[in-house]
């Protein structure tokens, strides 16, 4: 039986992974699909670089692995409505580019330059994950899996770091005799995690994520939290209290709660109000993120559905809006201190 090395049968699974993302939601995973097989390219290289030493191969291993920290940060940054990414997130590729074409007259430090980067990245990711106001074009139902992806990818740009370690260790006290070992196992986890994280979060992108939204940028209201509000300015806080009505008033006026690909950037477009300023105003006013916030309508919807109808459960859940029945029970569990079944027993009784 032929035995193909471990870079390359995870290369071809990132490839079979692309393709199936594509076939799926090529409309929004463009982006998605493109570090996917620049992930499959990249563990590609690093299989054929250390079975055939071969000076392309050493000059093409250092180039793809700086895109690939910067092609993970433009997807996120695509799910917080950032439509362009800016150009100095390419001056450090551009760096390295040099740096590896010209490494056989000076010998730069390709690698202490890769490790930055990808830490650098890892910390952005983290705390960029803190605001969950950002991902504007993430699905409400599906925001948690999308800042748990947001940190996941951090963590593994953050896990490259180690592996650049271990193999500084290797060559330092074995010559680089676990170096291949070191290599190909680290980029078996690295890039298929990193890679599963971009792919989780491209699902739970709608499909008006391309789709500009026109607001009010001249309204400023600061993201904190609801036990300082006694030191905001009345002007302020009048604002505060506008950005909640108006965003209360479009969400049940035009039953937007019961949309499930609902996202933070298509009620700043109902609305007419920067995302940003409807999440500070919506955590400070009702002390909830926007994604229990609507969870709250959607459950006052489904409570009067089991109150009223016979209904399967099943139905009334997706006719609230929901996506899951897990995500259901629990958020209904969460505002009522019952489950859904209980509800509608004990609505009948009374």
């Amino acid at each position: 039986m032929v035995a193909i090395p471990l870079p390359f049968v995870v290369s071809l699974l990132l490839c079979v992974l692309a393709g199936s993302l594509w076939m799926q939601r090529h409309h929004t995973s463009l982006l998605a699909c493109a570090f996917l097989l620049m992930c499959a390219f990249t563990t590609f290289i690093v299989g054929l670089r250390w079975t055939f030493d071969v000076a392309l191969l050493r000059t093409l291993q250092p180039i793809c692995a700086s895109l690939i920290p910067v092609l993970a940060w433009w997807v996120f940054a695509k799910a917080r409505s950032q439509q362009r990414l800016p150009w100095w997130h390419g001056l450090l590729p551009a760096l390295v580019g040099v740096c590896a074409v010209t490494y056989p007259w000076w010998q730069p430090p390709v690698d202490i330059l890769i490790t930055a980067e990808y830490i650098a990245y890892g910390v952005a990711l983290w705390r960029s994950a803190k605001h969950s106001h950002a991902l504007e074009n993430v699905r409400l139902t599906d925001l948690q899996w999308a800042i748990q992806s947001e940190r996941v990818a951090g963590t593994m740009m953050l896990f490259s770091a180690l592996i650049d370690g271990a193999m500084t260790l290797d060559f330092m006290f074995y010559q680089g005799l676990h170096a291949v070992w070191i290599l190909s196992i680290g980029h078996a986890l690295l890039l298929p995690t990193l890679a599963l994280s971009v792919v989780c979060l491209s699902v739970t992108t709608t499909e008006d994520a391309e789709s500009p939204v026109e607001v009010d940028e001249s309204i400023k209201v600061e993201d904190t939290p609801a036990q300082t509000d006694g030191e905001a300015s009345l002007d302020e806080e009048a604002d505060v209290m506008r950005i909640s009505h108006q965003a209360n008033q479009v969400l049940q006026e035009q039953a937007l709660f019961l949309d499930p690909d609902l996202t933070l950037a298509k009620i700043a477009r109902k609305v007419g109000i920067p995302a940003r300023q409807i999440s500070a105003a919506i955590n400070r006013t009702a002390s909830q993120n926007v994604s229990q916030w609507v969870n709250h309508y959607r459950i006052e919807h489904a409570k009067k559905l089991l109150a009223t109808t016979s209904a399967p459960i099943t139905q009334i859940y997706l006719d609230s809006g929901f996506q899951t029945k897990s995500n259901f029970h629990r958020e209904f569990s969460r505002l009522t201190q019952q489950t859904p079944s209980a509800y509608r027993d004990a609505s009948r009784l009374s």
